[in-house]
Formats: structure tokens, C-alpha cells, sequence
């Protein structure tokens, strides 16, 4: 399945922008003042990861990507969850 090459440029435009905005958030989880702020910020990472890996999947017309991608999500909620039940046993929580 190819895609046009206007089209794959601008979706690796998009992964590009992501993945800028995903490095200003390291800022937030390394000087983060608050344990929920990394949290999140470590959240919002993973996501930008799941649509980079998305978007570079369609822009290279290979489906294999997606299955990736599913699977990082899924690993991603995981990692969520077990932070946010780390946090709460440690009491970060406001």
C-alpha cells in the first residue's frame, strides 16, 4: 500500500511536531515540582510515542507500525497505572 509523497511528507511533518513537543516535556518530568506533574508528563511522552510510531506507520505504508503502536499503548496505560498506585502508596499525592 504506498501513499502519495505529498501526503507522506506531511504525516512525517506531524511526527516531527510530536516528537518536538514530546522533548519539551522531558522538562517537566526531570525539574516536574510536583510527583503528579512527572506522572503526567511521563504519560503524555508515551502517548506522543504511540502517534509517532502511528504516523511514521502510515507515511511508510507499513501496517506492521500499527501493531506496534497498539501494543506500546496498551504497555503505556500499564505504566500509568502502576506509577499512579506507586504514588498513592507513597503518599504524593495532594
Amino acid at each position: 500500500m504506498s501513499v502519495e509523497p505529498f501526503v507522506a511528507d506531511v504525516l512525517v511533518a506531524g511526527a516531527a511536531g510530536v516528537v518536538t513537543l514530546a522533548l519539551v516535556l522531558f522538562g517537566r518530568i526531570v525539574l516536574g515540582p510536583t510527583t503528579p506533574d512527572r506522572v503526567i508528563a511521563v504519560n503524555v511522552v508515551g502517548t506522543a510515542a504511540v502517534v509517532v510510531i502511528a504516523l511514521l506507520g502510515a507515511a511508510l505504508g507499513e501496517p506492521g507500525f500499527l501493531d506496534v503502536a497498539l501494543v506500546y499503548a496498551l504497555l503505556n496505560f500499564l505504566l500509568s497505572i502502576g506509577l499512579a498506585k506507586f504514588t498513592i502508596e507513597r503518599g504524593g499525592v495532594l
